[in-house]
């Protein structure tokens, strides 16, 4: 028996210490009002925090209603100005326990540094910032993205049928929101298939699709060197085949939480296949404007504006302009409400310029 106890105590003087270091103090922040929240801090900036309440879930407030917080944990503590991706930035990351109050940060590490609230960039957690730094994901990984579909179908004296769908991805890398981007791929494909038949009359057909992808590699913060494709098919405008190949310089005019707006000019091949006319090559100019807004409750709304000329015939010009509004249903899923315009400037013989679409569909976000 007296083994046995001996046993007993010599494991628990073994784990007990290893359970204590997996399992820190939880967090404690304190409102100006006196609320005591007890849980984890999972991010802030200069002007708020969020904070995972183990009560409450997930709360952001502004640091002005914050009397004071206190941890155990380590943290990283960027300063305004500082890209904690570029070496010379690395340096001047303040590392260590975190505390709290009247609007400054103590900063516990090898030695105790005191930053102003409103001049801490990012605060983050220890680990998960060196996780961030040091992993470069393969070629698969980060991707982000989402699949959207509708169908409609109506049978009586005419018998109808459509079908719309979307599949887009991103990868910014590195992922996180409070390091600046190194560079990002997107990929967008889109495609409306519908055919509407009545006895003793022609078939009815719209049949509509369109692909592309873009790789952005950024000189600083705010400018990137991008390369694009995209490819296009519109019966509804007489265009069997468009092809689209190019470059350019893009500007982030906006970038923060909650919104970001992009400026991009580019020069490229453009070859274009009419219905009974012979192929188009152009060099083409091309602008666009992109601009995404996130609102509350998870609604997030994004549009995009194309406008392209060709240099080497005057009517050869073309736009392009969609808007996108996405409502979440439950977890994943989502409502979707979309438009599309094309504009074409001189399409063949008995065709219109302008082609345009209103969509609604189911959305699953893939990540």
């Amino acid at each position: 028996m007296l083994s046995r106890i001996v046993t007993i105590a010599a494991l628990l003087v073994a784990v007990l210490p290893a359970l204590a270091a997996g399992n820190p103090e939880p967090d404690v922040l304190i409102l100006n009002s006196g609320e005591k929240l007890i849980g984890q801090l999972v991010s802030s900036n200069a002007t708020s925090v969020t904070f995972k309440s183990l009560a409450l879930g997930n709360l952001t407030f502004d640091w002005s209603k914050v009397k004071e917080f206190h941890s155990s944990r380590r943290f990283a503590v960027v300063p305004k100005d500082v890209n904690p991706a570029r070496p010379e930035g690395i340096a001047e990351i303040v590392h260590g326990t975190l505390s709290m109050a009247d609007q400054k940060m103590v900063v516990a590490g090898a030695t105790t540094i005191t930053v102003p609230v409103a001049e801490s960039e990012h605060v983050v957690d220890e680990t998960a910032f060196q996780n961030a730094i040091e992993s470069q994901p393969g070629i698969l990984g980060g991707w982000k993205g989402s699949l959207t579909g509708g169908i409609s179908l109506v049978e009586a004296t005419q018998d109808s049928r459509t079908f719309t769908g979307s599949a887009n991805f991103v990868r910014v890398i590195p992922s996180e929101d409070w390091l600046a981007p190194r560079d990002r791929t997107s990929i967008n494909l889109s495609a409306a298939y519908g055919d509407a038949t009545q006895p003793g009359a022609p078939k009815l057909l719209t049949s509509i699709y369109h692909g592309d992808g873009e790789r952005d590699e950024y000189l600083s913060d705010r400018w990137f060197a991008f390369g694009q494709i995209s490819y296009d098919h519109n019966f509804g405008q007489g265009l069997d085949y468009g092809q689209d190949y190019g470059g350019g310089v893009g500007w982030t005019v906006l970038k923060n939480a909650n919104e970001d707006l992009d400026l991009k000019g580019s020069f490229g091949y453009i070859r274009r296949d009419l219905t009974g006319v012979s192929a188009d090559n152009l060099a083409g100019l091309t602008t666009q404007e992109t601009y995404n807004r996130k609102f509350k409750h998870g609604v997030v709304f994004s549009e995009q504006i194309s406008l392209i000329g060709a240099l080497n015939q005057e009517d050869a010009y073309s736009a392009a302009a969609n808007a996108k509004l996405i409502m979440p249903l439950y977890k994943r899923f989502n409502f979707t409400v979309a438009s599309v315009d094309n504009y074409l400037g001189d399409p063949p013989a008995g065709f219109r310029r302008n082609s345009f679409q209103f969509t609604t569909g189911l959305t699953y976000s893939l990540k």
